[in-house]
């Protein structure tokens, strides 16, 4: 740190005390502000961060060591230099405790002052660089497994930190294979539940008749093979996150109990009579619109509301191409079974950017382990791709239609139609006839056929 930029209060109530320390300091480039007692010091050090504080013990109206206390709630990395006129043991050690660099006794060499300055310097200097470190690591691990840098990522992202720190409830939006768990496990870690546990209950792949007990957990004998009492999910979760994924599956009897829960922190064991409480934040994802739910009868609009506080809304895959070629390389070091390095040249890359990706990234991971099983010498390409067939692509800008190209619903024949979608998949696959033809729907002879027939050459 520059010693222009460095921020010191000196407190004490010998005016020329502050004086002679002022005239030692300022030319030595340091920033100095003066107060001459306890009050005064509080006053400043809430209105601006100072990055040390020469602070004496025996002050009117609030002592030195009050001003040390509020000191360090205040800021982080402010350093206290203790000054006293009489040297005490006990009271030393107990400012050291409460978090001051050292303790000086008057009278003291200039030497010794301007020496114990620049260590507590270095030391607030090691502080912060110590916390942002941290936070970067934190943030590395809290998101090691989002993959993107696309706009629509990084502003979910952004959303996500903010709310992640308070405790309303949020609904996650978004379709299939998006990615929406990560999104709640992301929230959970950067919350400050962050120590406690998060659990996870998918609300479609459990019976209607069971899942009340896996939520609320059941007495014995409160149905048949229930010859223990078991936990629900929601009192393992206590202290911590509950995540409901897939929430617009609970059925309309169920739904009644959770709102009560959301709003009370109660719940009875399935078969019991005794109120329970757990605090849990819950986090909930559907890939339903709710709205539409609620006008068909199937949800409750009052318990959309309270799962609804923050909304994070998980974008498609087919909305931020430029994610895809991460998540593929993400995929190939990860992911793939068997091991070992995979590559994929750029033109399969650039088929996977074309593609439309109704599964999201679930779709995209499954392609990627299935080509990387069936590629030759470690590379996968174009032939290697298996794409469901009657998808469509993405046209990009570079091949969008140039005037008397055919486009649909105009007035030309059906010849002219099926020669510009098979001269557009060619372009899309790059020529990969094996591939445009899986894509079209038609065996490998019939696309041949379709070539010659339309005079249709690469360019």
């Amino acid at each position: 740190m520059k010693k222009e930029s460095i921020s010191i209060l000196v407190v004490d109530d010998e005016l020329p005390f502050l004086q002679v320390v002022q005239a030692l300091l300022e030319p030595k480039g340091y920033l100095v502000q003066t107060a001459t007692d306890g009050v005064a010091a509080i006053n400043m050090l809430q209105q601006k961060t100072f990055d040390l504080v020469l602070l004496d013990l025996k002050l009117p109206r609030v002592d030195g060591v009050e001003v040390l206390r509020f000191a360090r709630d205040h800021s982080f990395s402010t350093q206290v230099i203790m000054l006293t006129g009489v040297y005490d043991i006990k009271i030393a050690v107990e400012c050291m405790q409460l978090g001051a660099f050292n303790y000086i006794t008057k009278p003291y060499a200039a030497e010794e002052l301007l020496a114990n300055i620049e260590r507590a310097v270095e030391r607030k200097r090691l502080q912060v660089e110590n916390k942002v470190l941290k936070t970067e690591l934190a943030r590395h691990t809290y998101s090691d497994n989002i993959i993107g840098e696309s706009k629509p990522m990084l502003e979910l992202l952004n959303i996500a930190a903010k709310v992640a720190p308070t405790d309303s409830s949020v609904l996650i939006q978004g379709a299939s294979g998006t990615g929406k768990e990560l999104i709640a496990n992301f929230v959970h870690k950067n919350s400050t539940r962050q120590e406690k546990q998060f659990v996870a209950l998918n609300c479609a792949s459990i019976p209607e008749n069971l899942i009340e007990s896996e939520l609320f957990g059941h007495e014995r004998g409160a149905f048949t093979d229930a010859y223990t009492m078991k936990q629900g999910i929601v009192e393992i979760a206590d202290g911590g996150t509950l995540f409901l994924d897939e929430i617009g599956e609970i059925s309309l009897t169920l739904q009644p109990k959770i709102l009560r829960f959301l709003q009370t922190g109660e719940y009875r064991r399935v078969g019991g009579n005794k109120n329970l409480r757990s605090d849990v934040r819950v986090i909930s994802a559907t890939n339903k619109s709710l709205t539409a739910e609620i006008a068909l009868g199937r949800f409750r609009e009052d318990l959309m509301y309270r799962i609804n506080v923050i909304t994070l809304s998980v974008p498609l895959l087919s909305e931020r191409p430029e994610d895809i070629p991460l998540l593929v390389d993400y995929f190939l070091k990860n992911h793939v079974r068997p091991r070992g390095l995979k590559m994929i040249e750029p033109k399969a890359l650039e088929l996977l950017i074309k593609y439309d990706w109704p599964g999201n990234v679930r779709e995209l991971e499954n392609v990627i382990e299935r080509a990387s099983i069936l590629c030759k010498d470690n590379l996968i390409k174009v032939e290697d791709i298996a794409l469901p067939i009657g998808r469509r692509f993405k046209v990009s800008k570079d091949s969008a239609q140039t005037p008397g190209e055919v486009q649909i619903g105009s007035a030309v024949s059906m010849h002219k139609i099926e020669q510009a979608h098979i001269a557009g998949i060619l372009k899309v696959v790059d020529w990969n006839k094996n591939t445009a033809a899986q894509i079209l729907g038609i065996s490998l002879k019939t696309l041949y056929t379709k070539i010659q027939q339309y005079n249709l050459v690469k360019e």
